[in-house]
């Protein structure tokens, strides 16, 4: 098999990967969250993107100097040892399928605005959200090629409606008119900020995607930085735009009644039609994000396995080089969530999800920081990124950081299987 089959991502198809994981269905829906964090909001994504900046160059380091690991979980267990390698790769192999079912029904529900029957009822959402893990898998099952262009694609269409709002701020700003000036704001206050930066992890949260995958990039130990820095930037300066520029020019009482405060914001200042636009935008968000964790559902234990951290049936590939199992193991898990979430209490398990989410991405960070300053690779940078993702943690409060505790543990019967398998293999004669 040819490097561009094993290797086939290039500079910008690692920068959409950072992209597209993440901005997809939060940045639609996140000027909500922040309609009443005034001026603290404002700052958290500076706080949140400096911060990413941070964590991102620890990343990016740490895979580099380890070049004979399979990606960033690989090299963290290389550093720290194999339990730890297995407990941080275990849980955000979890965190990813189970986001994966809140961003399909998320974009079921997008889709639904179009074609209603999509989501009608509970169960057609969640039928609907299947159809697209099931679409999605069969795309990442057909080769990383052809799941890269898509990306791509979908990376550079998500971002026309993000450009439709800068371009109404601009136009707010420079030219005056209706909501021309700026609401009243709550002041900038240090509490409010921690709180707002981490809300701002949560939706900032996925940068990792071009470290963990590596293994696919031509060049990594140049490209994955460069993508990485890039990605995180791109992404952090559209989430400060689009969020605040919609906060500071719409009343807080409208945003924070809004299930969809882009679409009511472009269509309060271009018309109905553009508002009903932004879902079909919002599904194609969606989708391009999904793509991102679907591919990493499978490149996550395909790493661990093939550092002999996991059974060895996870690095099974097809003749693409796809790992076959986790990947469609992990589309099939999520499947199970949206079908029993219909029925019992929908909303309170996509919000365990996105809990569980965002504190497993930020123990992936914590992690990698302690495994750069042990390894000598950017070691300020590295306790910069265990302390800022300490604070995450301590933001999204304790209830999300037992519940990853408990996942983490989860993976330790599978780690002892494989070193069992593993020492009667070594004790068998020649």
């Amino acid at each position: 098999m040819n490097d561009q089959e094993t290797r086939p991502f290039g500079f910008w198809t690692a920068v959409a990967l950072v992209v597209g994981g993440v901005i997809g269905a939060g940045i639609y829906v996140v000027p909500t969250s922040f309609a009443n964090y005034g001026w603290s909001g404002a700052a958290a994504w500076i706080a949140g993107g400096i911060g990413a900046l941070i964590i991102g160059r620890v990343l990016a380091a740490l895979t580099a100097a380890r070049p004979d690991q399979p990606g960033l979980i690989a090299a963290i267990g290389a550093e720290l040892g194999p339990v730890i390698g297995v407990l941080v790769g275990w849980e955000a192999w979890v965190s990813y399928w189970c986001a994966n079912a809140y961003i399909s029904l998320t974009a079921a529900r997008y889709a639904g605005q179009i074609v209603p029957g999509l989501a009608m009822t509970p169960v057609r959402q969640a039928v609907t959200a299947c159809a697209l893990l099931v679409a999605l898998t069969l795309l990442n099952l057909s080769g990383l090629k052809t799941s890269g262009r898509f990306q791509v694609v979908t990376t550079a269409l998500k971002l026309l409606p993000l450009a439709a709002v800068v371009a109404i701020v601009a136009g707010l700003a420079l030219g005056g008119g209706e909501g021309a000036a700026i609401t009243p704001q709550a002041p900038l206050n240090l509490g409010t900020l921690v709180a707002a930066t981490a809300l701002s992890m949560v939706a900032i949260i996925g940068f990792e995607s071009a470290s963990i995958a590596a293994e696919r990039i031509r060049e990594p130990e140049r490209n994955v930085t460069r993508a990485t820095m890039l990605g995180i930037a791109l992404s952090c300066a559209i989430y400060l735009v689009v969020c605040t520029g919609i906060v500071l020019t719409t009343p807080a009482a409208d945003l924070a009644g809004s299930n969809a405060p882009v679409a009511m914001f472009i269509a309060r200042h271009w018309g109905p039609w553009a508002g009903a636009a932004v879902a079909a935008f919002a599904v194609i968000s969606t989708v391009g994000c999904l793509n991102v964790w679907v591919l990493m559902q499978g490149e996550v234990p395909l790493g661990l396995a093939r550092a002999g951290l996991l059974p060895a049936w996870f690095a099974r590939t097809n003749a693409k080089d796809i790992a076959t199992v986790p990947l469609v193991l992990a589309s099939a898990l999520a499947s199970v969530l949206l079908l029993v979430g219909c029925w019992r209490g929908g909303a309170a398990l996509m919000d365990f999800m996105l809990r569980l989410t965002a504190v497993s991405g930020v123990w992936i960070y914590a992690f990698a920081g302690i495994a750069a300053m042990k390894a000598r690779v950017r070691p300020v940078l590295g306790l910069l990124a265990t302390l800022f993702s300490v604070a995450v943690m301590i933001g999204s409060g304790a209830e999300a950081t037992l519940l990853s505790i408990a996942l983490m543990l989860a993976a330790l019967p599978l780690y002892a299987a494989t070193r069992r398998a593993a020492l009667r293999t070594a004790q068998q004669p020649a």
